[in-house]
């Protein structure tokens, strides 16, 4: 790879060809004025550039990882899906704790693996109800967490 001009995002000046998915990455840790600190986790769930999630799975599990995560931890500031649809972004306040990211992480998947159904799947409830998959997000998380070893190898 050439060299590359480094650019404002983080993610934008990884490496993708060198990450071994599946992992969990810290991105990046943001100090606030105040104090706080935001701690930004990569949840890689594809290989990038070989394999992508499908959007209804995809919403489906944001759905369900931002409500069920919630269960577990006050210190969940946001989950989002990556554009690349390959992974989501995990955002917590004041929680420096990689290992108890983890846990929680694993604790959300086995959840969503017995999910009944997508909170918020609805027109009030959602910008795009008609785009879920249920069991595209319990397939996703089936196969993250046959993988959980792997977690903490990045590359």
């Amino acid at each position: 790879m050439s060299e590359l001009e480094k650019l404002n995002v983080e993610s934008f000046n990884l490496d993708h060809t060198k990450v071994k998915a599946p992992y969990v990455r810290l991105a990046s840790v943001t100090k606030g004025e105040n104090g706080d600190e935001i701690y930004k986790y990569d949840l890689r769930f594809k290989q990038p550039n070989k394999a992508h999630m499908d959007m209804p799975s995809i919403h489906s599990l944001e759905h369900l990882m931002a409500e069920l995560s919630r269960n577990y931890s006050d210190k969940v500031v946001d989950i989002s899906p990556m554009g690349c649809q390959t992974g989501y972004y995990l955002s917590v306040i004041n929680d420096d704790d990689y290992e108890a990211i983890l846990h929680l992480i694993e604790k959300v998947l086995k959840d969503v693996i017995v999910a009944k159904e997508v909170p918020a799947c609805n027109e009030v409830q959602c910008g795009w109800a008609a785009s879920h998959s249920l069991e595209g997000a319990q397939q996703l998380a089936k196969d993250m967490l046959a993988k959980r070893e792997e977690w903490t190898e990045v590359f």
